[in-house]
């Protein structure tokens, strides 16, 4: 698996698969070896919907701004009424703006309901990154550990483990947090984030 320095750079890359291909992939399959008429008009419109869809996320999320409401009650209303991958990746974007103007509550319950919409792994462990670390900003370092537990692959190693030290010494651990941080820096992490653990491995007294 492919490793990231952090969340943001797997969103970009999930975004731009998800543009060019999406859904269509796995349904031009069921077009092609589909016998009955019905499995192959089901397959075209579904490819026909994911596309439109496609294109609605990218034109929505693009004119996304904090200080537009009707920009974000225009996403809000897409990442509701569409539940799937584009509808998690507008929760997502969504659920950002919400962070920068320190609306945690909104952000967790978007991310949340993200969660549900999507079942590609990279996107859940994305989401499940950015959930754990608003947790964490609300110092609910417990809730925190119990997202990052929902992480899954080796890609994400060094973020978990650099979200996992932070939480762990919000709560008095020292030991916990440098060995949580070691596992991090020991990993196939980037020299860039390996460099961030060894500095907070040092800076604890």
């Amino acid at each position: 698996m492919e490793v990231y320095s952090n969340e943001n750079e797997q969103v970009d890359a999930l975004r731009r698969f998800f543009a060019n291909n999406g859904k269509a992939l796995a349904v031009g399959v069921v077009i092609g070896i589909a016998a009955l008429g019905g499995w192959r008009f089901w397959a075209s419109h579904q490819a026909g919907a994911d596309k439109a869809a496609s294109a609605q996320y990218q034109q929505l999320t693009s004119a996304m701004q904090a200080d537009k409401p009707q920009t974000l009650e225009a996403v809000a209303s897409f990442a509701s009424a569409n539940n799937n991958t584009y509808g998690a990746l507008a929760s997502l974007d969504l659920a950002k703006q919400y962070v920068e103007t320190n609306q945690l509550d909104k952000a967790i319950a978007l991310l949340q309901s993200g969660l549900k919409d999507t079942k590609d792994a990279n996107l859940q462990a994305v989401i499940n990154l950015r959930l754990a670390r608003i947790q964490l900003q609300q110092n609910q370092a417990d809730a925190a550990l119990s997202t990052l537990n929902n992480v899954k692959g080796d890609g994400w190693t060094a973020i978990v483990a650099d979200i996992r030290g932070e939480a762990l010494l919000s709560k008095g651990d020292k030991q916990g947090a440098r060995d949580a941080w070691s596992k991090g820096a020991e990993s196939q992490a980037s020299p860039a984030l390996k460099q961030m653990l060894q500095m907070k491995m040092n800076n604890l007294s």
